[in-house]
């Protein structure tokens, strides 16, 4: 088992907890109210700073019912956060962009991170082929 150690920024958010047999992505909630016009961007707070293990990242994205119940889009998809970012001042926020106008309410749960090991390093070795059958396509079904 993993220790993280984690630094609030505000006494009135829930604090983070793993629930162990349901997923292993960990909500993260709105440290203050936030209003958005459609049109805005913002960076929300999320009231935590985190001392990530050396050699792991955390990968943050929306919760599933984010979108629906706030109109609200990740800017960059996929948040990174290094182990490097773990300084006492180091509040996580998700950057989003609001389709229409809404309030996120402080302790809304708005996205969820889960922490991922780094890649290992890699070398690209370059050949003239793969020697395996082309799928001709996308995807599954290898359709364009």
């Amino acid at each position: 088992m993993q220790t993280i150690r984690i630094r609030y920024f505000s006494d009135k958010i829930k604090r983070l907890e793993y629930i162990d047999g349901k997923s292993d992505w960990i909500d993260l909630r709105a440290s203050e109210t936030v209003e958005l016009k459609a049109g805005e961007f913002r960076l929300i707070p999320l009231g935590v700073a985190m001392e990530l293990p050396k050699g792991y990242e955390a990968h943050l994205v929306p919760r599933s019912s984010t979108f629906k119940n706030y109109g609200i889009l990740q800017t960059n998809s996929c948040g990174i956060i290094d182990c490097s970012y773990c300084g006492d001042e180091d509040m996580w926020r998700m950057p989003v962009y609001a389709t229409r106008d809404t309030v996120i309410r402080e302790n809304d749960r708005i996205c969820q991170f889960r922490i991922v090991e780094n890649q290992p390093t890699i070398v690209f070795d370059e050949v003239e082929s793969l020697n395996n059958a082309s799928r001709g396509g996308f995807g599954s079904t290898g359709k364009q």
